[in-house]
């Protein structure tokens, strides 16, 4: 799995490239949509949760607006990782039908690349967050340098996610009508918009099991209250991630055979 990805770096890169270069391609603003879209959003939730609904994160009088932004730009960014994966990945084969041809192209790399170009969107809004958290807090807890530890499994989750939705996208084509769908129900059954304190006890082991639920609160730990991760539930979603990584490619190299039959 790894060795095909190092074996085609050069490959990955040139397609990441041209994926990054497309997205913006013809737009005024260019890159800086990165930008622009994510701050919109945000302001956008943060004034219904917090104006209109009166959420609070905390008890405590202290917190403001920019606190509570922070605390939600973070995990609509770490969502947002997830709902590019499952968007783009049920089309990954059947957009790039000309690769299919191609007996010695590496089919597999396209969500290598999928996966990269969402973290390219990441690390872009990641910049404007860790501004947001230095003008707020005026430092930047030294846990931050763990996020990559907790950051790392979530996005091998995610890249055995996208070969399994390459690899049923070609067979089945309602997948694409349902993954839009699952990223939004993620979304709202995860912490990003609300703190799982608040939630009844009954209700919190089904947000648990949400992929996102451990990398949100994890990384909120880390990155904004300087506190240390769970690391047992690091070893777990560790494991997991690598278990789904490695199933997720042996299903695309299992059933690759019949792209091109079905194609």
């Amino acid at each position: 799995m790894f060795a095909q990805a190092w074996k085609n770096r050069s490959l990955i890169w040139q397609l990441l490239k041209r994926d990054v270069q497309a997205r913006y391609r013809g737009s005024a603003l260019g890159i800086l949509w990165s930008l622009v879209t994510p701050i919109v959003m945000l302001a956008i939730y943060t004034f219904v949760f917090q104006t209109v609904f009166k959420s609070r994160w905390s008890d405590t009088s202290g917190e403001t607006t920019l606190s509570f932004a922070i605390i939600l730009f973070l995990g609509l960014s770490i969502h947002g990782l997830l709902t590019e994966t499952l968007t783009k990945s049920p089309l990954l084969i059947v957009t790039n039908q000309n690769f299919v041809k191609k007996i010695v192209f590496p089919l597999d790399i396209l969500s290598w690349v999928t996966l990269l170009s969402a973290s390219f969107t990441f690390v872009i809004s990641f910049g404007l967050l860790l501004a947001l958290i230095l003008f707020e807090l005026k430092t930047i807890p030294f846990t931050a340098i763990l996020l990559p530890i907790i950051l790392l499994p979530y996005l091998l989750l995610l890249l055995g996610i996208s070969w399994m939705l390459a690899a049923l996208g070609v067979y089945l084509r309602d997948i694409q009508q349902i993954t839009g769908t699952l990223a939004t129900l993620l979304l709202f059954l995860s912490p990003v918009f609300y703190s799982t304190s608040v939630l009844p006890e009954k209700f919190r082991v089904l947000i648990l099991l949400n992929p996102l639920s451990y990398v949100v609160e994890s990384s909120r730990a880390v990155l904004i209250y300087g506190s240390l991760p769970s690391w047992s539930g690091l070893a777990i979603y560790s494991l997991v991630a690598l278990v789904v990584a490695y199933a997720g490619n042996f299903f695309f190299r299992r059933v690759k055979r019949g792209f091109a039959d079905v194609l």
